[in-house]
């Protein structure tokens, strides 16, 4: 059907709908949807996108109508998502901003006053759409800060205090407890060996020194994962060699297509002397049962370490080879995966089910 009859298909001519969707009122969400006629889509009130001619919009009650007459959905406002879903993002991203901003880490009572949640809604909001409460948010963030630091060749005290630590103690448990100083050497002088192959969860990419594997991650596209790889060592040698890690690599896939069986890989880890035994706690899980934080802490002897203990779970460099995915909440429920938590319940499920 060509464009100049979908603009006259189920079209309502409302000004007042133009006037509130050319103020970018998002307010009017949900009660209409706009069909530009010279792109053929159609966006939601508020849609930041640049704004058209009056008369190349047709306005219609919902996005299933404008579909009908043969308008898509625009990518940048979503105009399926629904009004309170679209609040919410805005109100993380406002929160994670002001965290950004901020020279100390702001507290939840001052955030919540800030976006007009209670704590505990605004808690549940914020870690349900990054899978991180703001206090986790805001250390992960200087931790990035620090590395950027010392990737740039500051040295260890003005990147950790440019970075917002307040101790070289805590810039040491950022860097996943490799010295800051060797972080700042960002791997100068090692070969990483990288390895890459398509599994059910997307890529898998393995990376390994001549003294065992330092890095596993997956379920991201390849460029990403590399990325992550070379943020952790900006200064090594990283080299495709898909023949010296294929033993590696092969292990890795035999796991993900039988969890039952475990892994096993000689592994180059650097971490403080309690993340390494936290590692040691979770490699030591057999495949199929669930330990929750409180459980690896009280197995350590440090029944108050809980957080301690998902702070290192939430370092690990090696997820499947060191299964992290096996902790679980005090509740039950899932929480804090790398990789996203509905791979997180596929390997619990795969390995309960084998």
């Amino acid at each position: 059907m060509p464009r100049a009859a979908l603009a006259r298909t189920g079209s309502l001519l409302d000004d007042e709908a133009w006037a509130a969707f050319a103020a970018r009122d998002g307010s009017q969400r949900g009660r209409f949807v706009a069909g530009v006629i010279t792109t053929g889509i159609y966006c939601a009130p508020g849609c930041p996108a640049r704004l058209p001619r009056r008369e190349n919009f047709r306005f219609f009650a919902s996005p299933e109508v404008a579909e009908a007459a043969g308008f898509r959905a625009c990518r940048r406002c979503v105009p399926r998502a629904a009004p309170e879903a679209t609040a919410a993002a805005a109100v993380v991203r406002a929160v994670a901003d002001a965290i950004a901003a901020a020279e100390e880490t702001p507290t939840l009572a001052d955030l919540a006053a800030r976006t007009g949640y209670s704590p505990f809604h605004l808690l549940r909001l914020f870690k349900g759409a990054t899978g991180l409460t703001p206090r986790a948010y805001a250390a992960a963030l200087k931790g990035r800060r620090l590395a950027e630091g010392l990737s740039r060749g500051e040295d260890v005290a003005a990147a950790a205090f440019g970075a917002g630590f307040g101790s070289l103690r805590g810039a040491y448990a950022a860097t996943g407890g490799m010295s800051p100083g060797r972080a700042r050497r960002g791997g100068h002088g090692e070969t990483i060996r990288t390895a890459l192959a398509d599994t059910r969860f997307g890529p898998l990419l393995v990376g390994a020194t001549g003294r065992g594997v330092c890095f596993i991650g997956f379920a991201e596209p390849r460029d990403a994962l590399e990325a992550d790889l070379r943020r952790r060592f900006p200064a090594a040698t990283v080299v495709a060699d898909d023949v010296a890690l294929a033993a590696h690599l092969a292990a890795v896939l035999r796991y993900l297509d039988a969890p039952r069986r475990g892994l096993a890989l000689p592994l180059d880890l650097l971490g403080t002397a309690f993340q390494k035994r936290v590692w040691d706690a979770l490699r030591a899980i057999p495949p199929g049962e669930r330990r929750t934080y409180s459980d690896v802490a009280m197995s350590l002897g440090k029944p108050d370490a809980v957080r301690a203990v998902a702070t290192a779970c939430a370092r690990n460099p090696v997820s499947l080879a060191v299964p992290c995915h096996r902790v679980i909440g005090k509740d039950g429920g899932l929480h804090g995966y790398r990789w996203g938590l509905a791979r997180k319940r596929a390997l619990l499920e795969a390995e309960a089910a084998e």
